[in-house]
């Protein structure tokens, strides 16, 4: 099953609008231009049971209440392009919970990588060695 296959979520999103801060001058004194996304991943119908816990799991740390996850754009001056700005981020967010993660590969450091740095460590210490006085007493 491809689970990075989602549909158009917009229907079960829901929108806030507020007064935004920024530019705009007095237009942003009366206008509610600021728009706050809120979508509910575990209430969703589109979604699979598969990509909803595969969502939750992957942004558990940025979900409010478990399963609410928010977008806020105050990008443009028209509530209008900062619902698309938000629709277009929380797609994105989701699209990346959903992709594959691959796993890492183990590799070992390679033995010319190891024998170059004792080495580089030995000519240090003869170095550092050099600096010393000459029947310095190291007991304290």
């Amino acid at each position: 099953m491809h689970l990075s296959f989602i549909p158009d979520l917009s229907r079960e999103f829901e929108y806030i609008t507020s007064r935004s801060s920024g530019p705009g001058g007095q237009n942003t004194n009366k206008t509610e231009t600021k728009v706050t996304l809120r979508f509910n991943i575990a209430s969703s119908v589109l979604l699979t049971e598969e990509q909803k816990q595969m969502v939750i799991q992957n942004l558990a740390g940025a979900l409010a209440g478990g399963s609410i996850l928010s977008c806020t754009s105050q990008k443009y001056r028209s509530q209008l392009q900062n619902k698309e700005h938000c629709k277009d981020k929380c797609h994105q967010i989701i699209a990346a919970a959903l992709k594959p993660r691959t796993k890492r590969k183990k590799t070992t450091i390679p033995a010319a990588v190891n024998e170059a740095r004792m080495k580089e460590k030995r000519l240090k210490a003869t170095t550092k060695q050099f600096r010393r006085k000459i029947g310095r007493n190291d007991e304290f």
